[in-house]
């Protein structure tokens, strides 16, 4: 019996003429060289090693890699979450809105299309009113959020005012692709990331969400259930998670060559909770995938430095981001109604996806191309580091504070 992969085709070479047509101008894609318009495709086949090789030969296949487990990326306890609530109950926005200009800019987010890969959504909670919620379940439990971690993280995207109390980036946003790609436990697998990804891209999103990362150490215990010494079991699933790093990079350059003829889109993801900083620097870990994937824009957390000089970079936050926002005692929407504070890079990625929308509408009433490149060039460029303390390392908050326009 052979391993379960996912298949990533570009469907762009695809011909639907004759065999005596076929000749005419053009050729198949080369696998490396996505075309303009590619469309990306995902399959899941059980193969065996002589059946993988097979399919690895099809040229409209760019990838292929072993499914493996996903989780979100786990919020931390953190003592800034109570006070974070009591003092957003007193304040006309959340501090993350404020920290990265939402408040004061002209632009909400209007016209443009977000996407949110999670647990799901609370579509009856009052921070959403107004906003066409599109969902889709590829987990297998169903539409909606019973863990309620999708349901916060759209709420700092998106949100309206809760309470009197503001808690989206870009509450100008009326349409959301909300893909639950983990299960009601937080638990997924490629598979569901995938097709969602696809399925996002598809519909037409210009920005997409992801604060999940991929269990590398699930697959090893997985592996070791099935029997598998433990250095075989390490060495297989060292082996699937760069085959994926392979095919996220792949899908990757075709999100991009998409741009060619049409907007793209942007794609943003956490780097991750697995750092303890406060232990040392022997205790930093790098971005992890899909955000460490080749053009995913890689979100790392700060915080509000407890002496009042300026933002830290949070201890958990993962190195090598690419660029940074509020991601300790962020208040957003709870699950069932009100509000709740959460700390984790999961919470500083929707501030960036939010911001990529309100540049979103800002190329789109410019003279600039309205291409998902000229948004990332902003997005990049217009990041600040004078509200950060001194001495924050650049390869620990990327470009610095992501910033509105």
């Amino acid at each position: 019996m052979g391993e379960r992969y996912s298949v990533l085709r570009d469907m762009s070479g695809v011909r639907t003429a004759s065999p005596l047509e076929s000749a005419r101008a053009g050729g198949p894609v080369p696998p490396q060289a996505p075309a303009a318009g590619s469309e990306p495709h995902v399959e899941v086949a059980e193969l065996s090693k002589h059946e993988l090789r097979d399919v690895a030969r099809d040229p409209e296949v760019r990838a292929v890699a072993p499914v493996m487990p996903t989780t979100l990326v786990q919020p931390i306890e953190d003592a800034a979450d109570g006070r974070a609530e009591a003092e957003a109950a007193a304040a006309a926005a959340t501090w993350g809105v404020k920290a990265v200009g939402a408040d004061v800019t002209t632009r909400t987010g209007a016209d443009t299309i977000v996407a949110v890969l999670d647990t799901g959504i609370d579509s009856a909670h009052p921070a959403f009113t107004g906003v066409t919620l599109i969902q889709e379940d590829f987990s297998g439990s169903g539409v909606g959020d019973k863990q309620g971690h999708g349901t916060h993280c759209a709420g700092t995207i998106f949100g309206r005012a809760v309470e009197g109390t503001r808690i989206g980036v870009a509450p100008g946003v009326t349409r959301a692709l909300i893909g639950k790609v983990l299960a009601d436990d937080g638990s997924g697998d490629t598979e569901a990331l995938l097709r969602g990804l696809e399925w996002a891209l598809h519909q037409g999103a210009q920005v997409i969400s992801m604060s999940l990362g991929f269990d590398f150490p699930g697959m090893v215990q997985r592996l070791t259930d099935m029997g598998r010494q433990p250095r075989f079991a390490t060495s297989l699933a060292l082996e699937a998670y760069r085959a994926n790093l392979r095919l996220f990079d792949a899908l990757m350059r075709m999100v991009a060559a998409r741009s060619a003829v049409g907007p793209g889109t942007v794609v943003v993801a956490a780097a991750g909770n697995e750092s303890e900083r406060q232990n040392g620097p022997d205790f930093e870990i790098a971005v992890s995938l899909p955000a460490a994937a080749e053009g995913v824009i890689a979100v790392g957390a700060l915080a509000q430095s407890p002496t009042g000089n300026g933002l830290v970079v949070a201890p958990f936050s993962n190195t090598f981001p690419q660029i940074s926002a509020p991601g300790v005692g962020v208040v957003s929407a709870r699950n069932g109604g009100g509000l709740r504070s959460l700390s984790g890079t999961s919470m500083a990625t929707p501030h960036v996806a939010g911001v990529a929308a309100l540049w979103w509408e800002e190329v789109m009433r410019s003279p600039l191309p309205a291409s998902a490149s000229t948004v990332v060039a902003r997005l990049l460029a217009g990041a600040v580091v004078s509200p950060l303390a001194s001495g924050v390392d650049v390869a620990d908050r990327g470009v610095g504070l992501v910033r509105a326009p």
